[in-house]
């Protein structure tokens, strides 16, 4: 868990941040400074003031009142990027007519922004490169113990959209009004400054608070890690390692008083409303799209975030997140979990030992929760909870183990009837050894050709033992790696199936996999065989995926755990079919159907095997990946002839299965040209295209 936290991936942050989100909902709401205030642009105010964007002469007529009333300080959590071309100067000068005298709304605005005491928005994008200059603050940064090491740890943007320069060039002060929300979609941190053209650019926030500090040096603290805290005058603000702070939200949205803005554009709320307080201008508006995610909304207003974060730096109530001291108790933490666990599964019984387990993990926490809220320390509780349940489930186990030393005795003579998967399955749950269940598998056979013949070459018996288990042993092996499970062993054949006695993700895949494999294996092992003198050996793969009954058959004396049906059987005859067509593995259409990986499949034929009524599709496996080059070029002229013989054009299906041929010499080249020449002598009216079998 140590080395996990070292590398921190992202599913353990995302657990950590619902841990954090839920201690917000378990802490509840909390009071907000009555000092902010939010204008807002509801859908009252564009009911009555029509859409947005307004004309800029309204939005220059709400800040004067704004500031008429006695507002301390405006911020705008929006940006003017074009001009208004509702202004009448603009619309005169698009019709080439006289602009003289008429009112230009952006200088109309441009005038209000000088003398009012507005702080303007503007927003970086970090993806995009959009070349722009953004209004300079007045701040000076200076950047303490910053090295190479550290790098450039504060956010970079690759462009910013600004208000024009008319506007620009008035304004007092601007911020960036960015949030950028964690993965999940929710607003738990937001930058203070952000690099840009190598220049550093304060949020609308942290410029708020400069301005009403009358503070022009601010100074961003490094260590080895990256950004620690961000100082104006005596203010300390703890950020996170890219200059972040962490949002203390005090609740839901509209904790903080709302002004309409259609309302203080008509003179409509008593000015003590306003007076003295810090205003920011947003919208809470929907079809505005400035809403956010929060730990307490899924519909936060993007200017309450801002109004939040002021709220934080005005009243020092801002939660330190990712500082040395959560790296230390987070290590120490994880260790302890270790040993506390340890100590109570070793020596408490089973239900003190449940009752002890949670009461530490209650206390613990209750020992982040005290962290959070009244040190106001942010410490990552996911990794000592994980740490306390797998070392709940790790020391569970070992005990157990120890316990039940004795039980080995029973396994292993349970193992020699049947497999060890379900003698330990029959040691958790004896009763259900016996119980069968109707399951989906996907059933293998495999079967070496022309056995008889070479068991007669062998002067031993015991040499050919050998030989057959120098084959069987590596075609087990693959077959238990891909998860599937040997069902016996038929002189030289293989009987497997997955999905069963335990489910099996992709099971066909799984087994078509193996059977590819072992092809190329025996590759391999036929090249030992050669150099010791030995026959080489051939081996023919069936596949087929359907329904059997699993479970446990036979006497109480002497079962086995099998799979018996009708799916069985299908599989055995596919196999079977391997020599006629002159493949290395068959595979049916149930099983083609459900495979998910790429593999090299050309459809062999339609099939009524002996002894079934349906016919059914086989397809041969070549290997895995795409056809390409002339395998891929011969395989459409295949997959052509195959169309002309299943559309009973005899005459010309068998030439092109004999060119086939005699350019890549197969049987199954072979097979379709001679079956087309007896269908054409035939003259068969009737053709369903599927061949049926008489035996077996």
């Amino acid at each position: 868990m140590s080395f996990l936290y070292l590398k921190n991936p992202a599913f353990i942050q995302n657990i950590n941040n619902n841990l954090i989100d839920a201690a917000f909902l378990w802490r509840g709401e909390t009071p907000v400074d009555e000092r902010i205030a939010i204008v807002d642009v509801d859908e009252k105010s564009l009911h009555e003031l029509g859409q947005w964007p307004w004309s800029r002469n309204k939005v220059a007529r709400l800040l004067q009142n704004l500031s008429d009333d006695g507002a301390a300080i405006i911020g705008m959590d929006m940006v003017f990027a074009e001009k208004d071309n509702s202004s009448p100067v603009n619309i005169a000068r698009e019709a080439n007519i006289s602009a003289e005298n008429l009112p230009d709304y952006d200088a109309i605005l441009a005038d209000t922004l000088a003398t009012t005491p507005t702080i303007t928005g503007f927003t970086f994008d970090f993806e995009k490169k959009i070349p722009d200059t953004p209004p300079p603050s007045g701040a000076i940064y200076i950047q303490k113990n910053k090295t190479a090491q550290t790098g450039e740890a504060l956010p970079v943007a690759k462009g910013v959209v600004t208000n024009i320069p008319v506007l620009q060039e008035k304004s007092y002060s601007s911020g960036s009004f960015n949030t950028v929300p964690d993965s999940d979609g929710i607003v738990r941190y937001v930058p203070l400054v952000i690099s840009y053209d190598d220049a550093l650019y304060p949020s609308l926030s942290l410029e708020i608070i400069r301005t009403l500090i009358q503070e022009r040096k601010v100074y961003i603290f490094y260590d080895n890690n990256g950004v620690t805290q961000i100082n104006l005058g005596a203010l300390q603000i703890p950020t996170n390692a890219q200059g972040k702070l962490f949002v203390n939200y005090h609740g839901a949205q509209k904790a903080y008083p709302y002004l309409s803005a259609t309302d203080i554009y008509h003179h409509r709320i008593d000015p003590k409303k306003v007076e003295g307080k810090i205003i920011l201008l947003g919208t809470s508006a929907a079809g505005l799209l400035d809403l956010r995610a929060t730990p307490f909304d899924n519909v936060y207003p993007g200017v309450e975030v801002h109004a939040t974060v002021i709220d934080n730096m005005l009243n020092n109530d801002m939660i330190a997140a990712g500082s040395s001291l959560d790296s230390l108790i987070t290590m120490a933490a994880i260790l302890l979990c270790v040993i506390v666990v340890a100590v109570i599964i070793q020596f408490a019984p089973p239900t003190a030992a449940f009752a002890l387990v949670t009461g530490y993990m209650l206390l613990g926490a209750a020992f982040y929760y005290h962290m959070l809220f009244t040190e106001h320390i942010l410490l990552n509780f996911a990794y000592p909870l994980l740490t306390t349940m797998l070392s709940i489930f790790a020391f569970t186990f070992l005990k157990v183990h120890s316990e039940n030393r004795q039980k080995a005795v029973i396994e292993e003579k349970f193992a020699k009837k049947v497999s060890p998967q379900v003698a330990a399955q029959l040691l958790k749950n004896p009763k259900d050894i016996f119980m069968t269940s109707e399951e989906e598998i996907t059933i293998f056979f495999s079967d070496i050709r022309n056995f008889t013949t070479i068991s007669e070459s062998f002067e031993s018996p015991k040499i050919l033992i050998d030989y057959l288990n120098t084959y069987m042993s590596p075609m087990s092996e693959i077959i238990i790696a891909h998860e599937g499970t040997i069902d016996k062993y038929i002189g030289d054949a293989i009987m497997a199936y997955w999905n069963a006695p335990l489910r099996v993700q992709n099971h066909a895949d799984k087994a078509v996999t193996a059977a590819v494999e072992q092809i190329n294996a025996l590759k391999r092992l036929n090249q030992s065989l050669q150099q010791k003198a030995f026959p080489p050996i051939d081996i023919g793969i069936g596949i087929h995926t359907g329904t059997a009954i699993v479970g446990e058959m036979g006497s109480e004396g002497r079962s086995d755990y099998t799979v018996i049906g009708d799916a069985i059987n299908l599989g055995s005859r596919i196999e079977g079919l391997c020599k006629s067509y002159g493949a290395k593995i068959l595979i049916s259409e149930a099983t083609r159907a459900q495979l998910d990986g790429t593999y090299r499949i050309r459809e062999v034929d339609r099939v009524q095997v002996k002894g079934k009524d349906a016919a059914v599709t086989i397809f041969e496996v070549l290997g895995t990946g795409k056809f390409s080059g002339k395998e891929a070029e011969l395989h459409k002229r295949y997959m052509y002839a195959r169309r002309l013989y299943k559309e009973a054009r005899f005459h010309e299906a068998m030439r092109l299965f004999e060119r086939l041929h005699e350019e890549a010499p197969h049987r199954l080249y072979a097979l379709y040209a001679e079956r087309c020449r007896t269908y054409a002598q035939k003259k068969i009216k009737e053709f369903d295209a599927v061949y049926r079998f008489t035996t077996k």
